[in-house]
């Protein structure tokens, strides 16, 4: 009932995404969402372990772009020059022009390509309907966009239907 919005892995933080496990599966790119994933809800720095993360996900060659919802693209620039990984902003999520747009400009393919966020609606929606591995992760920060908020009480109804269901895949 709920496969669109299932996601392939749950984690409860990016850095617990284990990078060699997907390398040697044949993955090398990612798609990542930025609020919540990356930085807090409006946040402006990075924590050291998402630049750790981050660093090794470079260092094994994983092609890397930031898709996000966030409408002020100053600031999705900002935050994705200082990391030094192509963005794109305003990407109206759930839809799947920009993920296509991401693996375009990352001379990627869906078959190879994980997408990491923290929204079922929109992240892990897009991504299931593009057919990417989609890794959902816990949000970085309890402050969200209002509309956010609503939709994290029916994110957290099937959350629980897919734990009582045993359909919640929590290791690679």
């Amino acid at each position: 009932m709920f496969e669109l919005l299932k996601p392939d892995l749950y984690v409860e933080k990016i850095e617990s995404v284990n990078l060699s496990a997907f390398l040697e599966k044949g993955y090398d790119t990612i798609i990542l969402d930025l609020d919540n994933t990356l930085v807090s809800w409006k946040g402006k720095k990075f924590s050291e372990k998402v630049l750790e993360w981050l660093s090794c996900a470079k260092k094994m060659r994983f092609k890397m772009c930031i898709v996000s919802n966030c409408i002020l693209s100053g600031r999705v620039k900002n935050l994705s020059d200082k990391l030094e990984i192509p963005y794109i902003p305003k990407a109206v999520k759930p839809r799947t022009k920009a993920f296509k747009k991401a693996l375009e400009l990352l001379g990627s393919s869906v078959e190879k390509t994980l997408l990491i966020g923290d929204q079922m609606f929109t992240d892990i929606l897009g991504g299931n309907r593009l057919g990417v591995f989609t890794i959902l992760v816990c949000p970085v920060d309890k402050r969200e966009f209002g509309t956010t908020l609503i939709q994290r009480l029916a994110e957290k109804i099937i959350l629980n239907k897919l734990r009582k269901k045993g359909e919640l895949n929590s290791e690679m």
